[in-house]
């Protein structure tokens, strides 16, 4: 999910936490606690710093080792110790058994994503991406500001308020997980492909409307959108084979975009004194374009002049690579 959302979603874990009888008896723990599902909330994504560094360390790790196992209990192990030390006598158990909740949400509601994680580290490095809920999901997002009001002006108790919201999220995780399935279903009939293909089907913000990659035998790619019961295809990608994208992918920025995504094509363009190639993750094409990038420009012997990994517009890349260019 976004920032934001898991920012209320740690918010919405704090009022939840007035169902345990100690937390809300005790006015000292139950800020604690607030303190800790916040935290715990936001904790995984800490990885983000990683971009001040370089974009291709960050392509690499986030939502990798910081939303694997192993951290899911050295989160809880960090928070609560801090929280142990600025809340004297309160009861760490308990605060520890809340930010375990916020922490195990983040990463849990995360596999959700197109993005993914890779949550079954250290077993496998295998990027998990379930497809089912936008990164920006408005009904999450608003239920839970709503539900925060209702408990801020005192006009809803939060333990009934927020257990009847997170059972209105459960139930809508499992209609929504129910409803991509049909989805994928109803994409393969009509489809009706005479070829071996795979079909993913990637959530929009609008609940009728979703995007669809289609891979095929020979590693091509048919990109569309499948709106209420309209199957539409918009575009066939296929990588180059010019001997530019082989050299390419020496880049590290390059090896970051392909250790992500298993759904990249590469383009070459031949510019006066070389080439730039542009590696793009195609379940991201959005309003004829691919915002998540990697371009390596090179000279005509193949030697790296400039590279970019990451989230942009056509228009920003090229006027970053522009003085680049041979």
């Amino acid at each position: 999910m976004d920032t934001s959302t898991h920012f209320v979603m740690g918010i919405g874990l704090a009022g939840l936490a007035y169902v345990d009888p100690v937390v809300a008896t005790d006015p000292m723990l139950a800020a604690a606690v607030m303190v800790g599902t916040i935290a715990g909330s936001q904790a995984p994504d800490i990885d983000t710093a990683l971009r001040f560094k370089s974009n291709s360390l960050y392509i690499r790790n986030h939502r990798g080792l910081s939303h694997s196992l192993p951290f899911l209990l050295l989160w809880v192990l960090l928070i609560t110790g801090v929280i142990g030390l600025i809340f004297s006598g309160v009861s760490l158990g308990h605060v520890a058994l809340w930010t375990a909740v916020a922490v195990g949400i983040h990463v849990f509601t995360d596999l959700f994503n197109t993005y993914g994680t890779q949550a079954a580290r250290p077993f496998t490095e295998r990027w998990i991406a379930w497809n089912i809920i936008h990164i920006f999901d408005p009904f999450l997002f608003t239920t839970h500001v709503i539900a925060i009001l209702l408990w801020a002006f005192d006009l809803i108790a939060p333990a009934p308020l927020f257990t009847t919201l997170y059972i209105l999220i459960g139930i809508y995780y499992v209609w929504r997980t129910i409803a991509r399935a049909l989805v994928v279903r109803k994409v393969r009939r009509m489809d009706n492909s005479p070829e071996p293909a795979k079909y993913i089907v990637i959530p929009t913000i609008s609940w009728s409307r979703w995007h669809v990659v289609k891979t095929n035998k020979d590693g091509s790619y048919e990109l569309g959108k499948i709106d209420g019961s309209e199957l539409t295809w918009s575009l066939h990608a296929t990588s180059s084979t010019h001997a530019a994208v082989v050299a390419s992918r020496k880049a590290p920025e390059v090896s970051a975009f392909l250790y992500f995504t298993s759904y990249a094509v590469a383009e070459v363009e031949e510019l006066p004194a070389g080439y730039k190639v542009r590696w793009a993750d195609v379940r991201y094409r959005h309003r004829k374009q691919y915002p998540f990038v990697a371009v390596v420009v090179m000279d005509r012997n193949f030697k790296t002049i400039d590279t970019y990994v990451g989230w942009l517009s056509d228009e920003k890349m090229d006027k970053k690579l522009l003085s680049a260019r041979p």
